[in-house]
């Protein structure tokens, strides 16, 4: 199917959302809280799933206060912790028995070297690993619900990424550029190879990615100096033109969310240069992020290391995303 590529679709396309579960995690701030603010405006009923329980209630506070009839709760999720995951998985089978919208919307970078308690780096465990056993473990709810989407955020250091299956935790040298690249990048391939195996079981719930571009958010807070420098509001005045609001960047994952001309395995971010701003539409991914060799791989050693294992069929050997 030819790609849309309608150039404005705005916050008025979203379509009624009422009678759907949307869970989002990191929702409390950035394009997390973004995400899920447009969603409730629109009726859904919105779960933010977020690793500080107080910056979580806060943050739907602010919803409830500006959409009154809004439908908010809170979840606490350490997506660096597979013992979080797995409890914040149980709590929503408790209190769910479907989700419509699953929106992978955490994500970090750290500068400095550090291992989670599950001994994974702490960057390639909050953005894929955490993730992918989230996912993983909630994956029944969503099966249930015709239509369903798992919506995974990328980046477009995606393109700067590499899978080194040797050293996946870095413990052999540690750049913070390479482990955050690394982890968009597998974002994809996991979004892919999800969608793949989703299609071969007969399913209807898909797999979707999406990118931000390039928005005015506070992510990179823990960076070092020089670039928190770079990132502060008279600086970024030399650079507005390369830059969008986080209202308008959340754009991207929403219309992945709930577009309905959206199919599984597209990608979606803005339109304009380097792909840094712009009303979302159709993008393309770098063509390492569409190895089916080495999404297969990625997935296994990912369900090895998590011990999550998914109820899905084997993709068709040779198809691609």
């Amino acid at each position: 199917m030819a790609p849309n590529t309608r150039q404005r679709w705005t916050s008025a396309d979203i379509p009624d959302q009422r009678g759907r579960t949307a869970l989002i995690t990191g929702a409390n701030t950035g394009l997390g809280f973004e995400t899920a603010k447009l969603l409730a405006e629109r009726g859904a009923s919105v779960i933010m799933a977020c690793r500080n329980a107080d910056k979580a209630a806060g943050a739907a506070a602010r919803i409830t206060a500006s959409v009154p009839d809004a439908t908010v709760s809170t979840l606490r999720l350490d997506l660096a912790s597979l013992a979080s995951v797995r409890e914040a998985a149980e709590r929503i089978h408790a209190d769910h028995s479907r989700l419509d919208l699953l929106i992978n919307n955490a994500g970090g970078i750290r500068p400095r070297y550090a291992v989670t308690g599950d001994g994974f780096e702490s960057t390639f465990a909050t953005n894929h690993l955490g993730p992918f056993a989230f996912t993983g473990l909630v994956l029944d709810l969503l099966l249930a619900v015709p239509g369903s989407r798992v919506v995974t955020v990328s980046s477009i250091g995606h393109r700067r990424g590499a899978i080194n299956f040797d050293d996946l935790h870095f413990a052999h040298g540690y750049r913070y550029t390479h482990a955050y690249f690394q982890s968009k990048l597998a974002n994809l391939m996991f979004t892919y190879e999800l969608d793949r195996r989703l299609s071969a079981t007969g399913v209807s719930t898909v797999a979707v990615a999406a990118h931000p571009g390039n928005a005015r958010t506070e992510f990179g807070r823990e960076m070092p100096l020089p670039v928190r420098v770079l990132m502060r509001p008279r600086f970024r005045l030399l650079t507005w033109w390369l830059m969008q609001s986080p209202q308008k960047a959340a754009l991207t994952t929403v219309r992945a969310a709930v577009d309905p001309d959206v199919r599984g395995g597209e990608y979606y971010g803005p339109p304009g240069r380097a792909q840094y701003t712009g009303y979302p539409t159709r993008v393309t991914s770098t063509p390492l992020s569409h190895d089916a060799a080495a999404q297969r791989r990625l997935w296994q050693e990912s369900e090895r290391l998590t011990g999550v294992a998914y109820p899905l069929g084997e993709p068709v050997p040779g198809t691609t995303s």
